[in-house]
């Protein structure tokens, strides 16, 4: 392989975000698949937010701080053995179906972790799914309280495994994500799971592939 690490974002990329709307459905009945849908997005507006104002909190709080405003805006009931379980239910989302088999292929090279979420969400979530084992590296931006896409949160991919950004394959099913690893100066793959366009911001991914296995065809 022609790269020195493969860098590996988590949510989306790995696991499947959506799947917690089986619990959110258990809670909130025929409004669970648009609530789970509504948090996901309202997750990731208040990490840009906090990011561009300089009022960093992790993951696990923007998390359930998203899942209250959805809740209010959906004016579904909710109490906080509701929140609790519903936090724990993003240390058991659902694997995509190749993750496992594409990063046995990968095996012989060195494999990263690098996530907006914090350690006490991704440890129980690569535990719980069997992947800690595979990953060389474990890498948060929480480490920095700096959330992606800022510059500097790549950067500190690269201070970390001590390694230039051109030698590292980024790999992302987020747009807004490979858009700022691309421009940070990383290789990038966007992993395009569902099939959609790419964000017009003057950025072509190196790779664009439905899967990660499809990926890794093409790297041989």
């Amino acid at each position: 392989m022609k790269y020195r690490a493969y860098v590996f974002d988590v949510y989306g990329t790995l696991f499947d975000v959506y799947s917690i709307s089986e619990k959110c459905t258990y809670y909130f009945g025929d409004k669970g698949i648009s609530i789970s849908q509504s948090w996901r997005q309202k997750q990731l507006e208040y990490c840009f937010l906090r990011q561009i104002i300089g009022t960093y909190i992790p993951f696990h709080e923007i998390t359930k701080n998203a899942l209250q405003y959805v809740c209010t805006v959906e004016q579904v009931y909710i109490t906080e053995e509701i929140i609790t379980d519903l936090l724990q239910a993003y240390h058991y989302l659902s694997l995509f179906t190749e993750v496992k088999q594409a990063l046995e292929m990968l095996q012989s090279e060195t494999l990263v972790v690098f996530s907006n979420g914090s350690v006490d969400m991704l440890l129980p979530l690569l535990n719980n799914s069997g992947l800690t084992s595979y990953f060389h590296y474990i890498v948060s931006v929480d480490e920095i309280k700096q959330y992606k896409p800022s510059p500097l949160a790549y950067q500190h991919v690269c201070n970390r495994l001590n390694m230039q950004p051109k030698e590292i394959l980024f790999l992302s099913s987020n747009t807004w994500d490979i858009v700022g690893a691309s421009q940070f100066g990383f290789q990038t793959a966007w992993i395009n799971r569902e099939k959609a366009t790419m964000d017009l911001l003057g950025v072509t991914p190196n790779y664009m592939v439905n899967n990660l296995q499809e990926l890794i065809v093409q790297q041989k």
